[in-house]
């Protein structure tokens, strides 16, 4: 992991802006894990920020994910947990790992294969439109992030039914993914970061999968091409799937295919900072407008982040 090395990215005017912006503004967490990131700080000042969201349960809650402030666990918020936990490469045999794994194996899902993504409790607490429960509203979400989860089974699991619950419901999700020939660019995403995850066990999946890993790979890339918004001139307008929201790495196979784009996409990313050197969210809540207003600024944090540690690859 490439943790403390900054690069051409502090010849950035914006990222120190950015930077003092995050240490006065954002969540603990954000500040902990740009420290980590960009400082080389020890990651336990970003476990501990992280575990202040854990529940009892193992599972994880309490606004995590910004959009929704439902403090019981959720395999959404769980989730979110885990994309961190797995980026500080956080070790399996972690209390917060166990407590996660414990979690899953102890929620029931919905359908085979399917955790639950949205849960009666959001409509309880503060939460963006797209988080509001309804009777089959899982039919928007399908394997987002549930595929994902799976995978987190398969890689932290440390007890046979553990891992076995991870491969009996990422078959389900292949099975779901081999018949598909487009997917919500969010259901995309996770799957690459599970078969990402699981390259370590390439053997295994293929043995177990109704495809090999090379064709679900290939498969994958193919909808991660038809995902990505190519109409630059058009990515202010709205919430889009741009190149660098799947291609965050320069060895990523498909950067010579949108190296072009990733150029336009990194400059898009260089002109639409705010005087602060960070970006505003392109989306809204229809009520809760004080809640919002700080879930907006948390997710300032988030983007900031994400979008200087990508950058940081490329420039």
């Amino acid at each position: 992991m490439n943790l403390g090395s900054t690069g051409k990215i502090r010849d950035m005017k914006d990222f120190h802006k950015a930077e003092r912006w995050i240490y006065r503004n954002a969540r603990p967490l954000e500040a902990a894990l740009w420290k980590v990131h960009f400082h080389g700080a020890l990651k336990e000042g970003a476990l501990s920020c992280l575990k202040a969201f854990q529940n009892e349960d193992g599972g994880f809650g309490h606004g995590l994910e910004p959009d929704f402030w439902t403090p019981q666990s959720s395999p959404m918020a769980t989730w979110a947990a885990g994309e961190i936990l797995e980026d500080l490469e956080v070790e399996k045999d972690h209390p917060m790992i166990r407590h996660l794994v414990k979690y899953l194996v102890n929620t029931g899902q919905v359908s085979p294969g399917i955790w639950p993504s949205s849960l009666p409790e959001n409509n309880e607490y503060p939460h963006a439109p797209h988080w509001t429960y309804r009777e089959g509203v899982q039919d928007n979400w399908m394997f987002n992030p549930s595929i994902q989860l799976s995978a987190y089974l398969i890689h932290w699991g440390m007890e046979e039914n553990e891992r076995e619950l991870g491969w009996e419901s990422l078959l389900h999700g292949m099975n779901y993914l081999k018949e598909k020939t487009e997917l919500d660019f969010h259901e995309v995403h996770n799957f690459q970061k599970m078969i990402k995850l699981l390259r370590s066990y390439k053997e295994e999946f293929t043995k177990k999968m109704p495809i090999s890993y090379e064709e679900s790979e290939r498969k994958i890339d193919h909808l991660r091409k038809k995902c990505i918004d190519q109409n630059w001139q058009g990515w202010e307008d709205g919430y889009k799937a741009l190149p660098l929201d799947f291609i965050t790495d320069p060895i990523d196979t498909l950067y010579f295919r949108f190296e072009e784009l990733i150029d336009k996409n990194i400059e898009h990313y260089r002109q639409t900072t705010d005087h602060d050197g960070v970006w505003d969210i392109s989306w809204s809540w229809d009520r809760y407008d004080q809640e919002f207003s700080i879930a907006r600024q948390q997710w300032k944090g988030i983007l900031a982040l994400k979008r200087y540690r990508i950058m940081e690859k490329f420039i």
